[in-house]
């Protein structure tokens, strides 16, 4: 039986203490437009069909809900028929409550606890709507009130349960379940191991992930993809490829999911000759030909300098969604072709077959920085805001005030950072920092420095940049007194980063 800490959790209260809300005043009579129908049948007079014809006309109405509102009166309609204790219906209820987009989870609460006897079913689907709205504490409460009930655990609440422990970062719980599940001998179960790779993987403890999937005697393609995205996620790409590699030879056919996780490895590896690989199986398998791998192929090629192959295969795409565009505009802009970029975002406004959201934006100033295109920064960052009604992140403050600062306009960029209705961070200082000592702005840059300094004291960057920013306006006596600042406090540089090229290509 797993504890939950109660000064973590927090969790004392029991759940229906918690909610304290009360069902609405139902409307007894279901509206004409979800209770008739075009044809009239033997149960459209429900009182008197059959109890098997009433459950199944529930179903027929579950299925017309689109709002609390519609379920509100569905509801009233089972409470009047005396269904509120038939387990199936009401399973029907909680689960649109509980997992569906459209639901409430606090309605599923008041409903669960108004039910005597609640089964199996409903208390994994409660469990399951708990880590879907990300009340994590609850799920594992819930989970502590079955056991105390002497519900039977099966198969699906450990699925529910393990992946609310990597949603938690909790390898304790994790394992703590783990147990669980041997004991009930339910590790040899396809679902719920495949669902223990993916928590190890999650929480980056790769190893046991890999002994897990390495145990299976006949790994599925679910397990394949998830040991495979285990190691991407972990940065372990060289291996991730080597389980694609080892997944073909045992027969298994890969699917979207496979490939785009596949291709991010090589995007990460710079391995472009693999990347290229993985695009001829492509042609030759229809089951790969999805946008979304499309895409994933444009940014491998784009990552990996092939800008021109990116280019070629984002012409011959059809049926381009917002993320095609993206991906190709970033492509560009990173590679320093602002022209192109621009223009192919101006081509994606007069299509108008998709609309840019925060990550164009972000791609399009990214271009304007490496184009040193100041006005149409300026431009394009007050139609993101005005006309498209798009929230700046810091991402696209710090591209803008890094477009700002590398023409000269440092004051104007330090009064943008005063104006952000967010939190600025260091990397954004550090970015005005870095352009008033390449302008020789000196005041301001000690303006800066203070900003800095409340947010990360001891980065070293930051010494660096003060004490060449003195240096280059002759101010040798402050560069001394920056650098001796640096070494009292123990501040070293980093080691220095490394690259690399694919040598041995496949």
């Amino acid at each position: 039986m797993i504890v939950v800490n109660s000064r973590k959790s927090n969790v004392a209260l029991s759940l229906c203490s918690q909610v304290k809300i009360k069902f609405p005043n139902f409307q007894l009579l279901i509206p004409k437009f979800i209770w008739s129908s075009d044809r009239e049948t033997a149960t459209d007079t429900i009182p008197n069909g059959s109890y098997f014809a009433k459950e199944q006309r529930f179903l027929s109405l579950f299925k017309q809900c689109s709002t609390v509102k519609d379920l509100n009166q569905v509801h009233a309609r089972i409470i009047q028929l005396g269904f509120d204790q038939n387990l199936f219906v009401i399973g029907k209820l909680i689960e649109f409550c509980a997992v569906w987009d459209h639901g409430d989870m606090n309605y599923a609460v008041v409903v669960f606890n108004r039910i005597e006897n609640p089964d199996g079913f409903l208390w994994n689907t409660m469990i399951r709507g708990f880590g879907r709205i990300s009340k994590l504490p609850k799920a594992f409460e819930l989970y502590k009130r079955m056991l105390e009930k002497g519900i039977a655990t099966n198969n699906f609440t450990f699925s529910f349960l393990l992946k609310i422990s990597g949603q938690l970062g909790s390898i304790m719980l994790g394992k703590q379940l783990h147990v669980n599940i041997l004991k009930l001998g339910l590790d040899s179960h396809v679902y719920v191991r495949n669902t223990l790779i993916h928590m190890y993987g999650r929480l980056k403890y790769v190893k046991i992930a890999r002994n897990l999937f390495d145990e299976m005697p006949k790994p599925d393609l679910v397990a394949w993809n998830t040991v495979i995205d285990c190691h991407v996620s972990c940065g372990m790409y060289n291996e991730a490829l080597g389980l694609f590699l080892q997944m073909l030879q045992s027969g298994v056919e890969p699917d979207e999911v496979t490939l785009v996780v596949t291709v991010s490895a090589c995007s990460a590896l710079g391995a472009l000759d693999f990347g290229r690989w993985v695009h001829s199986y492509v042609k030759c398998n229809d089951r790969g030909k999805t946008i979304a791998v499309f895409n994933s192929l444009i940014d491998m090629y784009a990552k990996c300098g092939a800008v021109e192959d990116a280019r070629e295969m984002f012409n011959t795409i059809s049926g381009k969604n917002v993320v095609t565009w993206n991906t190709m505009i970033m492509g560009l802009a990173t590679h320093g072709d602002a022209e192109d970029a621009l223009t192919l975002f101006s081509n994606m406004l007069a299509e108008k077959v998709e609309t840019p959201d925060g990550v164009t934006f972000l791609g399009v100033l990214c271009a304007c920085n490496h184009g040193g295109k100041v006005e149409e920064g300026r431009k394009y960052f007050d139609l993101m805001t005005k006309h498209f009604n798009i929230q700046p992140t810091l991402k696209h403050y710090g591209s803008m005030v890094d477009i700002l600062g590398r023409a000269g306009f440092v004051e104007e960029a330090y009064q943008l950072i005063r104006s952000m209705p967010i939190e600025c961070n260091a990397v954004i200082w550090r970015t005005l920092l870095a352009t008033c000592r390449m302008h020789g702005n000196v005041k301001l840059g000690e303006r800066v420095r203070s900003h800095v300094l409340e947010i990360e004291p001891d980065h070293s960057s930051d010494y660096v940049l003060l004490a060449n920013m003195y240096a280059s306006s002759g101010q040798w006596n402050e560069m001394m007194k920056t650098r001796k600042s640096m070494q009292r406090k123990g501040v070293q540089k980093p080691e220095p980063g490394n690259s690399y090229l694919e040598i041995n290509p496949l």
